[in-house]
């Protein structure tokens, strides 16, 4: 194999493993960034009673604010009560989805043989053969989303959003590794540049 084909290889396999990685996005109030800038101290908006006991509970609730506090605490803000006037307030949400990724994969190969035969070409072909196959795979997406509150107006001003899909064999370390990792992508672009 030469060193072309591997480094293919190794570039295809990386293309993939990004695709399949945690994808981010957030959105803020333009006319709020001068206060997102001036934040220093924060506290935590009570926990959002969902339907989805998968994701509302006291253990998810721990992972999400012990990812987030380690953040934005190595970010210099602090974690104060809500009787302290915190500059914002946190809170986040979660969702897990269902999804299917079909895949068709078109077997036409060429024509369909005919007796007639060319000696420079070989047998030549007429018409159509081969049968498409579907390739349908489900899989979990997993959504995390972060919501920063200005505790003076209680307008919502930064939002950060993190998709990934989500292994069927998530133990409680996996989880946290990927809410760890969720959590710092997410908070990479807070607060937002002018």
């Amino acid at each position: 194999m030469s060193l072309s084909s591997r480094l293919a290889g190794a570039v295809l396999v990386g293309a993939l493993a990004a695709c399949s990685g945690i994808q981010t996005r957030t959105n803020f109030d333009p006319s709020a960034v001068q206060a997102l800038e001036s934040y220093r101290t924060y506290s935590w908006l009570p926990m959002k009673e969902g339907a989805d006991t998968r994701i509302y509970n006291s253990i998810i609730q721990s992972r999400v604010r012990l990812a987030v506090d380690r953040e934005l605490a190595e970010r210099g803000y602090r974690l104060v009560d809500e009787n302290q006037k915190p500059d914002f307030k946190l809170g986040w949400h979660g969702a897990i989805d269902k999804r299917v990724d079909v895949d068709v994969i078109n077997n036409f190969y060429g024509y369909s043989w005919d007796p007639w035969y060319d000696p420079f070409f070989g047998p030549v072909a007429y018409g159509g053969a081969g049968v498409p196959t579907a390739s349908v795979r489900e899989y979990r997406e997993g959504t995390l989303i972060l919501d920063v509150v200005d505790a003076r107006s209680n307008n919502l001003v930064w939002r950060g959003t993190a998709e990934a899909t989500l292994a069927d064999n998530m133990n409680a370390r996996k989880s946290q590794k990927l809410i760890d990792s969720a959590v710092e992508k997410i908070l990479k672009d807070f607060p937002p540049e002018k």
